[in-house]
């Protein structure tokens, strides 16, 4: 489309500016400019006017065109649950980009996202940054890998205690998680020694050489924990391997919201819109991302798509604002916090010169249900209309 322009809406930024007249200037796939001053001479307008104007969401933890909707267990990729500790799969080796669920979450203004593999496995295995446009997930990817997914609690302990081997306790868990962990580093440290002698280099193997990724501090471990003991549990084996780690879900977060803050960990909560369906979600509370954020911790907003579907992640920012969550904060837990969170805070989550331009044009708040995105726009070119 060359150079345009967005004109005459209120534009949040996802860093905290809103702009009332606002105009955003799009140059190819990035933004050039935002503000209010005049249309640079010779580019097109498009009128926003009596509306909003947002970066696209992002939600950092979705299981979406890896546990495909509509088709049952055909489509639901998302754990190899053959061994605990699988950090060499790879979620992009499963994902249909033309799962529905991708599709309606684009309509619903959600332009980028982290899909991962679920929680059977203790390790299990290798998340993607994505958008959410396209058809060739090749083209649609942004990051990989992103992230290791590791999961705590009960979920991990239901799957293996029924394939009667380890891990069948929360000890259990833990330990299998720090052994692959000291493998990791061990075959990382091996690898290191070797430098450029080939005949030093350790026999490949796919398991460390992915982990080896977190212990080097590469990419962070994404680990499932809805109680506050998994969650201290996680935060313990950060310390003693030295690594990068966001907290998944974080029911109880609120219980410890001063420890997740001294330990300077992301959480990326939610979903909040569900059931308290398991005994590790009995303490689910809409205020937690208030609780949070008052501490200092820097917080997401998730579905865990298919869990609840994608679209719905503006009603997620809306019920915390409900309960605490200053509205910016809100926004920016479905935005630049997430964006950050994968490593992409350069790249997507804000409208700021130099970034793709991943926005949507909203009639109505977009936190209340009744809003709808209008134009959807991803790298420039409009993806969806509503």
């Amino acid at each position: 489309m060359g150079r345009w322009a967005i004109v005459g809406g209120t534009v949040w930024t996802g860093e905290g500016r809103v702009i009332r007249d606002g105009v955003v200037v799009v140059d190819g796939d990035r933004i050039a400019a935002v503000g209010q001053d005049p249309v640079p001479p010779g580019t097109v307008e498009v009128s926003a006017r009596g509306r909003y104007v947002l970066p696209g969401f992002v939600d950092a933890h979705v299981h979406a065109g890896l546990h495909e909707e509509g088709i049952g267990w055909e489509g639901n990729d998302a754990n190899e649950t053959t061994d605990p500790v699988t950090a060499q799969v790879r979620a992009l080796d499963g994902i249909n980009p033309r799962d529905p669920g991708l599709e309606a979450g684009l309509a619903g203004g959600v332009t980028t996202v982290y899909v991962t593999p679920g929680s059977g496995n203790v390790i299990g295995g290798q998340g993607v940054a994505m958008h959410t446009a396209g058809d060739n997930v090749e083209r649609m990817v942004l990051k990989e890998p992103a992230g290791i997914k590791a999961a705590l609690g009960e979920n991990p302990k239901r799957v293996y205690r029924e394939h009667k081997r380890m891990p069948t306790t929360r000890m259990g868990t833990a330990a299998v998680l720090r052994d692959a962990l000291a493998r990791a580093r061990a075959y990382a440290d091996k690898v290191d020694r070797a430098g450029a002698d080939l005949d030093k280099l350790p026999e490949r193997d796919l398991r460390w050489e992915a982990l080896a990724r977190v212990v080097r501090r590469e990419i962070p471990l994404r680990v499932h924990c809805h109680r506050a003991d998994d969650i201290l549990t996680a935060l313990r084996i950060a310390r003693e391997f030295d690594l990068d780690i966001t907290l998944e879900h974080a029911v109880e977060g609120h219980l410890v919201a001063a420890e997740i803050a001294a330990a300077g960990v992301p959480v990326h909560f939610g979903p909040i819109l569900v059931a308290r369906s398991k005994v590790e979600v009995r303490e689910l509370r809409h205020d937690t991302p208030a609780v949070l954020a008052a501490a200092g911790v820097k917080v997401a907003l998730i579905t865990d798509h298919p869990v609840v579907p994608l679209y719905t992640l503006p009603y997620m920012a809306g019920l915390a604002v409900r309960a605490g969550l200053p509205e910016q904060t809100a926004l920016r837990a479905i935005t630049l916090s997430p964006a950050e969170g994968m490593g992409l805070g350069d790249r997507v989550g804000s409208l700021s010169p130099g970034k793709l331009a991943d926005l949507v044009v909203w009639q109505g708040h977009p936190f209340e249900i009744r809003a709808r995105a209008r134009r959807v726009y991803v790298g420039g070119e409009l993806a969806a209309r509503g």
